[in-house]
């Protein structure tokens, strides 16, 4: 491994506690994560030690420092998901993402994502470093991340194919991934669409003047609901949903007119 920082077992105080000594893993093609970045995270996290690898076999065993995050470069995930179980039986805490340096153009599609034994998140590469050391912060305490350029261009590429398909006029073609989410209530339905958009459950708590513990039941509702293995899962349901056109045998103007008109009043 090629660390930046000797690693010790001692930490720092961040923020008002003591943050203990964990290491931040890069498993890319040599060259790929600039020393400039590398300085950026050792400044934000003073605690983290920085290392990186070229193969996924060096995360297979247990490391002097406990691994705080894995992050994998999206054209070796196949590689890390033969070794997945050797890295999830040693480093059971660590947090894994894969990066993507164009999220509008990914290495690997949103299903395969979402399929990963490993995969909790994405790290676009072309962010503002503000906000990319903030989606590393995000990570490191748990959370999730997957860039709106990746829902948009997995839509994109949804209503391409239906388009690509010219079913004729009077077939009624309708998601078979929507066809659960006429089961929620306008409330979940209000919510699930603020997690497709990428809002955290304070932020929507926010909005609708609800308290954090309820938009978690909305949730665990919507998930049940929709059969979804998680919010990520239950937001990509949503999105392809959004996504399909929808064709009805009535395609009357009156009809068309008042379906527009009652989306516009909700």
């Amino acid at each position: 491994m090629h660390s930046r920082n000797a690693p010790d077992s001692s930490g720092g105080r961040i923020e008002g506690w003591f943050e203990p000594r964990r290491i931040i893993l890069f498993i890319t093609s040599r060259g790929a994560i600039s020393d400039s970045l590398i300085y950026a995270l050792e400044r934000e996290f003073p605690w983290a030690v920085i290392e990186q690898v070229e193969d996924a076999n060096a995360a297979c065993s247990k490391i002097e420092l406990p691994l705080g995050l894995i992050l994998i470069d999206a054209a070796l995930l196949k590689a890390a998901e033969g070794v997945s179980a050797d890295i999830l039986l040693n480093h059971p805490q660590a947090f894994t993402a894969a990066i993507e340096f164009d999220d509008h153009n990914p290495t690997c599609s949103f299903p395969e994502m979402l399929g990963s034994r490993l995969v909790r998140g994405v790290l676009p590469m072309n962010l503002k470093l503000d906000v990319w050391l903030s989606v590393i912060r995000l990570m490191l305490r748990g959370g999730e991340y997957f860039p709106a350029g990746m829902f948009h261009s997995y839509t994109q590429r949804i209503r391409d194919n239906f388009e690509a398909l010219s079913p004729r006029p009077d077939a009624s073609l309708a998601p078979a991934a929507g066809s659960k989410l006429t089961d929620l209530t306008a409330r979940e339905t209000q919510i699930l669409e603020r997690v497709s958009r990428g809002l955290q459950n304070k932020a929507i708590a926010a909005e609708f003047r609800l308290s954090e513990h309820t938009v978690k039941v909305h949730l665990h509702n919507i998930i049940t609901k929709l059969g979804a293995r998680n919010r990520t899962d239950a937001a990509a349901r949503f999105l392809e949903r959004e996504a399909a056109p929808v064709q009805y045998i009535n395609l009357s103007r009156d009809w068309t007119a008042s379906r527009e008109g009652a989306e516009q009043e909700s």
